[in-house]
């Protein structure tokens, strides 16, 4: 008889303080595994913690926060240091979730960063499996507390510091957050000629997909990589509002002068 199966797997325990978008998002993929589990979610707002509530644990009292191996902080970046300083007294590793805060921020014994790369939307279903999770902690055994619940969500788990994780995070907003603003642009653009925005999902979906095969300066094109003069000014003639016409000057410079030696 195998008495191995008998035994049963210890469980790394967590407590989720926060009840946003990156919370919501954790708690559903850390509840989809095997090897950790949330014992309980802490949010100031207790409307906030309906969603919670029928399957752990949910508090809005820091004194009531229960042990648990990790504690996991999922608030605003402003938030970070109050939340933590909440429970200094907990043995338990503590982890915020930012790309901006430096590990610093924590005021616990225990600290560590514990970075989901990705842009959460509550209502948007994201795949867990291929979001990249930076992990930093000051001990050896802290990080690999933190390995365990990385690898249970994620294929993609890597160490980075605090100066790193800033960078990447600079690099995200050009990325994601700006390239989003300009995404609005273009459907404000198609909305004032009664042109259908979804025209361009293709084009946006490609664009994004070239960075999977191509450097982004390869897969450049456009009247500024062209240097077509003429188009340009045409665009910058239908552009009435003086921020969208200097976001078209500022970038379109920018990337003239990128390629000007090449030309």
């Amino acid at each position: 008889m195998n008495l191995l199966k008998f035994i049963p797997l210890v469980m790394l325990t967590i407590v989720l303080l926060g009840n946003g978008n990156v919370a919501h998002h954790l708690y559903q993929a850390i509840n989809s595994s095997a090897t950790v589990r949330v014992v309980q979610v802490y949010g100031r707002n207790e409307q906030g913690l309906k969603d919670f509530e029928y399957n752990t644990l949910v508090t809005t009292s820091a004194e009531t926060i229960v042990d648990a191996d990790l504690y996991l902080i999922a608030v605003n970046d402003d938030a970070i240091p109050e939340v933590a300083a909440g429970i200094r007294q907990k043995k338990g590793l503590v982890a915020h979730t930012s790309g901006a805060v430096p590990i610093t921020s924590l005021p616990n014994s225990r600290r560590a960063v514990f970075y989901p790369l990705q842009s959460f939307t509550r209502d948007i279903p994201v795949n867990f499996t291929t979001i990249p999770i930076c992990l930093e902690a000051e001990h050896e055994k802290d990080f690999q507390v933190l390995e365990v619940l990385a690898k249970s969500l994620s294929r993609t788990v890597c160490r980075m510091d605090s100066q790193q994780r800033l960078q990447l995070h600079l690099a995200a907003i050009f990325a994601n957050n700006f390239s989003n603003y300009l995404y609005y642009l273009a459907q404000e653009i198609c909305k004032e000629q009664e042109i259908n925005f979804e025209l361009l999902h293709p084009l946006i979906l490609e664009t994004a997909n070239k960075m999977r095969f191509l450097p982004p300066k390869k897969a450049q094109t456009g009247p500024a990589r062209r240097q077509d003069a003429a188009t340009m000014q045409k665009h910058l003639e239908m552009l009435k509002n003086p921020t969208h016409r200097n976001i078209y000057e500022v970038m379109s410079h920018s990337i003239q002068e990128l390629y000007e030696k090449k030309l």
